[in-house]
């Protein structure tokens, strides 16, 4: 008998999951079923509530609307108070005649619930109700782990009993704890109506309303009580938001579920358990869980003024006023004779100055803001952003966007420095997000006049760059005083990391470097010689070599970037760039060329080559600069002596010395002798086609002793799936997140 009681006296409530944003319904949800109102944040389904606690199921009973929540009939439902009125099923525990026991009628005697779920019992509205002339009931915590209560009710006579009085004369009432979610009733099998049936062969027990409550002579020589509602009385929930502990915390909830949505909303902590509900503020009525849902209240349709007065209704109250040589006095809410004149003129005039002090330091405000607004627009224009919007208007396919500092502010956080990706000489790169995309936010530093004359025309020509190799510029902010750039996000690293990262030989295959140089290389091609004009990068180097999500080579960090002028002698520029990649006719003539990348493209095939840092600190002058280590070893014909020991005898000789004798030529010191980044690409692409297919020599040993040749071909012509012949797309390449700034 306890275990089907225990599986059929309960209600299972399902646990709210709280959306992550507080978002208002959909007009067309439901909003009454039958004759109930069903105001937010409850609803007729999931989508018009908000969440699965808060949802009522609106069936048809005998062709009526009802609503339900779980098997509970509600009766209403009040945002003011929040709660509610439910029907609760009354247990019944009666003499069988034939088989002389004592049985169960009815099917609940409880609620099985979770603590997750909205509503709470309300221990100020509902009292445990027991009725019989020897009824002994107990209630509990479900699991009856925690809270234990009991009722007792007695009969000596039928003239004992008095209507409306439940104190253990036929009636008996306790009241309940606070914070409770579920509970299950118990008859105890040794108080039984066996010898008294011939008043009422039946006890009941019941958590309900207590208000709703009187006590009948009736119930006990009749079955009047179980008639009520069909077995059922009226119980009260408390529900509230339950996600956080109170409104200190929803306030300070960074997910955006504060439920109080209305702006003349408040939020009241529960009294019953934690959470909190919201109320509309004095003045207004309303749904507070909406927007706008809380409305000001015409007080004036009640006249609370007096009749020979005034009243004026104001968002929020109401004002009472009085005829002209009267004064309203609020406490008795009356109109007296006014004998204050003078003291009104001085308050007038105390008013008058109050309201002048204030539009001054308004118009302070605003004349403050137009000076801000000022140095904003001059750094516009100091940033070139006139010829930008110009641009803009007239090439409606330029791909660029000029974003407000505002914006960017959004986007990192005030620029927080949990956001950095890199710092480097020419910036600080953080990362950030505008409309759900990743972003890297680059704050460059301090730039000289010419740069600021020259950034419009130099953030035309980047943002119109779309080469699979190079990292997009989206755009920029120009109404700061050092510029901001907007570039796309890459996520996996940089070339530097794969080289030079922890356990690398043994997680990087030698065609992956290739294949990576190549791509580098193809990027570099494209800004020597299809840009208009073209673009001489300035800091070649593998950090500034970044890798997607398919590891494929992107050229980034453009700080040290020059356009390529037809006038020679705007070539002389401020030595800038990265020790042990910086070209040495560079630092000696000040003149950066696109022979000063290539240069610095050798030191990088020489990390390939080698698996060493461009610059050592330590050892002797000469040891210390891997292109000198290097070109003294290719001089002594010696080139085993430098190379990674991973590659010695996993790649072909024919392969590596073709590799050496391309960095050796782009390492000359005579710029003039170096040959072009198109021609570094094209003998990279040959030397790929030998690292995959070692006997494929048709049209190859053609090139094998010149750079010099045709159009560049893509590197993955011979590659199946994304990888290159020989490399296997589960190889353990777990590089860190990518810096776009060194």
């Amino acid at each position: 008998m306890r275990v089907l009681l225990q599986l059929g006296l309960s209600l299972i409530l399902l646990a709210p999951q709280y959306a992550t944003t507080a978002a208002a319904p959909s007009p067309q949800c439901q909003s009454q079923c039958g004759n109930v109102d069903i105001p937010y944040p409850f609803g007729t389904d999931e989508k018009c509530s908000l969440s699965k606690g808060f949802s009522i199921n609106c069936t048809v009973q005998n062709g009526v609307h009802k609503p339900f929540l779980g098997d509970f009939e509600v009766l209403d439902i009040s945002l003011t108070h929040a709660t509610t009125r439910v029907l609760n099923h009354i247990l019944g525990f009666c003499y069988n005649i034939s088989t002389r026991k004592m049985e169960y009628a009815g099917l609940f005697g409880g609620i099985r619930s979770s603590s997750l779920s909205p509503l709470r019992i309300s221990d100020i509205r509902n009292k445990f109700t027991v009725i019989g002339c020897n009824a002994f009931a107990s209630i509990s915590d479900y699991d009856g782990t925690g809270y234990q209560g009991m009722g007792v009710a007695t009969c000596r006579h039928l003239f004992d009993l008095v209507d409306g009085s439940c104190s253990g004369m036929g009636c008996s009432q306790t009241t309940t704890p606070n914070k409770m979610f579920d509970y299950n009733v118990r008859f105890s099998s040794f108080a039984n109506t066996s010898l008294i049936w011939k008043f009422n062969r039946c006890s009941y027990a019941v958590l309900m309303e207590a208000a709703s409550f009187k006590f009948n002579v009736l119930y006990i020589n009749t079955t009047k009580f179980n008639d009520t509602n069909a077995g059922r009385a009226p119980m009260v929930y408390d529900w509230a938001i339950r996600d956080v502990e109170g409104c200190d915390v929803a306030r300070r909830n960074l997910t955006g579920t504060y439920a109080c949505l209305s702006s003349n909303s408040k939020c009241i902590d529960s009294t019953n358990d934690q959470g909190y509900m919201c109320n509309c503020t004095h003045g207004y009525e309303g749904n507070p869980y909406l927007q706008d849902g809380c409305k000001d209240v015409n007080e004036c349709n009640h006249n609370p003024c007096p009749s020979d007065g005034f009243c004026r209704n104001i968002i929020g109250e109401h004002r009472c006023s009085c005829r002209v040589g009267k004064r309203y006095v609020k406490e008795s809410n009356t109109c007296n004779p006014d004998t204050s004149f003078i003291i009104g003129v001085t308050m007038g005039l105390f008013g008058l100055i109050v309201i002048i002090v204030i539009t001054i330091f308004w118009g302070q405000m605003i004349i403050q803001k137009r000076k801000l607004n000022k140095v904003k627009q001059e750094y516009f224009r100091q940033h070139g952003g006139l010829l930008l919007f110009d641009r803009m208007k007239s090439d409606k396919g330029l791909a660029f966007t000029v974003y407000s500092q505002a914006e960017l502010i959004r986007a990192t956080g005030n620029f927080d420095n949990s956001k950095i990706l890199g710092k480097g000489g020419h910036g600080t790169v953080y990362k950030g997000i505008i409309k759900n995309m990743p972003i890297a936010v680059k704050r460059c530093v301090l730039v000289d006049d010419r740069q600021k004359k020259e950034f419009g025309q130099e953030m035309l020509i980047l943002s119109q760059i779309n080469h699979k190799n190079i990292v997009k510029l989206l755009g920029c902010c120009l109404e700061v005083e050092v510029p901001i750039l907007v570039y796309e996000f890459v996520s996996h690293g940089t070339l530097f990391e794969l080289i030079h990262g922890k356990n690398h030989a043994l997680q990087i295959s030698f065609n992956t470097l290739l294949r990576i140089a190549h791509e580098a290389a193809e990027g570099l091609c494209f800004l020597h010689s299809y840009a208009s004009p073209p673009i001489i990068h300035g800091d070649v180097k593998t950090s500034n070599i970044l890798l997607d999500d398919n590891y494929m080579a992107k050229v980034s960090d453009f700080g040290a970037s020059i356009l390529a002028p037809s006038d020679k002698e705007q070539f002389v520029t401020m030595v800038q760039g990265t020790c042990g990649y910086l070209d040495p006719e560079y630092m000696q003539t000040c003149q950066l060329t696109e022979k000063s990348d290539v240069y610095s493209f050798g030191v990088i095939l020489l990390e390939i080559l080698t698996g060493q840092l461009p610059l050592k600190l330590e050892g002797s002058e000469t040891q210390r600069s891997l292109s000198s280590i290097f070109l003294s070893a290719m001089k002594e014909n010696n080139l085993d002596a430098v190379l990674v020991s991973h590659v010695k005898g996993k790649e072909s000789m024919e392969l590596l010395r073709g590799l050496a004798d391309l960095a050796k030529k782009c390492l000359d010191m005579c710029g003039d002798n170096r040959p072009f980044m198109k021609e570094v690409a094209n003998e990279l692409n040959r030397l790929r086609k030998l690292s995959v297919h070692p006997w494929v020599r048709i049209d190859l040993e053609m090139d094998a002793e010149s750079l010099l040749g045709g159009e560049s071909t893509s590197g993955y012509e011979i590659e199946l799936n994304g990888y290159p012949m020989g490399e296997s797309e589960n190889q353990p390449i777990n590089p860190r997140s990518s810096y776009y700034a060194r």
